[in-house]
């Protein structure tokens, strides 16, 4: 029956979909994988990490030779006068004399080159940014996890709606048999035609709860095609049962102590204090000389006829070593190695904070799941019992020995155990999926 009015609810829908939408058969696994390859977040979490790779290459270069070359070319359509003093040509003191020094064209081609040598400051980047790429994999991760969490709730909802809409039908079926019986009965003139009435009330509640049952199906269907990253047109139907889901025994998840280890939070900490420390490296790097060795050739071509420019070069070239050594600099590089320092602090503090936390969220979501478990197992129950009532209630009717309103309170008996079923069916499912994820079980 689910299955059909499940079509039902997506027929409108599907008639608005492009012809050539796609059909998915899907396990919760299968969906997970499908959303790490087209969900948004996993897929820009994937081009971090490229991004990061590229920015290793890129602190790598820094390191290799940096060539340039230059090319210049002038024409003085003025060349420039300078004054000389008149007493070197025999004139009298204080005069001087224009004098034009070079010619009218003036041109130049020429290659430089740096090679470090020594600096501990490259060294540390360099160590740093491998350490960043190490941060970008890791948030790649988390985002996979946050996803996984995502949509296997979604899956879940729709796994508790469908149960739903089973169970508000199982109902409409009984309610509908009775509600001829007693019509047929009233026709006869055994019953009164205030007890039609009341079963027919009930009877119109449930096909209303019915038709939003499906229409929150629909949207349920919806949600998690959007958390897996799927075209909404798409049609995507479920593989798994309820009856498949495992509700593991936690007794074992209280002997673990050290859960906290497998945590994404809690290695995206731990990157964190080694970028911390890298950088307190760095900080100390400046206190060491730096080394650099340097070349460079130039040609450099000037005439006074353009076309017997090129004609002769002057060429000048040199090879070198730069040294670099700080002295003194106000006490700058001191305090920047005290602040590198207490940053240093504050993220072990905040590492040891992480841990604390993530026990306590472990201890929240154990006690809620174990909670859960016995709310979904009292409402089993209750639901059994509602059931039974209404059996008996029935039998009693029929026989004469009980009234309509007996009937009809053990009808409403039964939808609201079914109500707080469904409830308790899903909360134990996300306790279960948070469980999962508090112990870092969730990769």
């Amino acid at each position: 029956m689910a299955t059909v009015f499940c079509a039902l609810a997506f027929k409108s829908y599907a008639q608005d979909a492009p012809p050539n939408n796609q059909t998915y058969n899907f396990s919760v696994q299968e969906c997970i994988n499908y959303a790490y390859e087209h969900q948004d977040s996993v897929v820009n979490a994937k081009l971090d990490i490229k991004s990061a790779e590229y920015k290793v290459k890129e602190t790598t270069g820094i390191g290799l030779p940096q060539v340039s070359g230059t090319a210049t070319f002038q024409d003085y359509l003025k060349i420039p006068t300078t004054l000389l003093p008149g007493e070197i040509f025999g004139q009298p003191a204080g005069t001087f004399i224009p004098v034009q020094f070079g010619v009218k064209y003036q041109s130049s081609v020429g290659a430089s080159a740096d090679q470090i040598l020594f600096d501990g400051s490259y060294l540390v980047g360099l160590k740093a940014s491998k350490t960043y790429k190490e941060l970008s994999i890791r948030n790649h991760t988390r985002t996979q996890i946050q996803v996984n969490v995502s949509v296997t709730k979604a899956y879940y909802q729709v796994l508790v709606s469908n149960e739903q809409l089973r169970l508000v039908n199982a109902n409409i079926k009984q309610l509908k048999q009775q509600f001829d019986e007693t019509a047929a009965q009233n026709k006869q003139g055994v019953v009164e035609k205030i007890d039609v009435d009341r079963i027919s009330v009930q009877y119109n509640n449930l096909v209303t709860s019915r038709e939003n049952t499906i229409r929150s199906l629909a949207l349920n269907y919806q949600v998690l095609k959007f958390q897996m990253g799927m075209p909404i047109e798409n049609n995507l139907s479920l593989k798994d049962k309820l009856e498949d889901i495992k509700m593991d025994d936690t007794a074992d998840l209280a002997a673990d102590t050290s859960f906290y280890h497998n945590r994404i939070e809690y290695n995206l900490a731990e990157t964190g204090i080694e970028l911390k420390k890298l950088d307190l490296k760095r900080q100390k790097s400046q206190y060491l000389p730096t080394l650099k060795a340097n070349a460079s050739y130039t040609s450099s071509y000037q005439n006074n006829s353009f076309g017997n420019l090129y004609k002769m070069d002057f060429p000048s070239s040199y090879v070198g070593l730069t040294l670099n050594i700080p002295i003194f600099n106000g006490w700058q590089r001191l305090n920047q190695v005290r602040q590198s320092k207490i940053a240093v602090l504050k993220s072990q503090n905040d590492l040891e904070n992480s841990k604390n936390g993530l026990k306590l969220e472990a201890n929240r979501a154990n006690v809620t799941y174990i909670n859960g478990l016995q709310s979904l197992n009292n409402q089993k129950r209750n639901r059994e019992l509602a059931e039974e009532v209404l059996r008996v209630s029935k039998i009693k009717y029929q026989q004469g020995v009980g009234s309509s309103i007996e009937v009809t309170q053990a009808q409403t008996s039964l939808d609201d155990a079914n109500d707080k079923y469904i409830q308790g069916l899903y909360d134990a499912l996300i306790s279960k999926v948070d469980l999962d994820k508090a112990y870092g079980r969730i990769k």
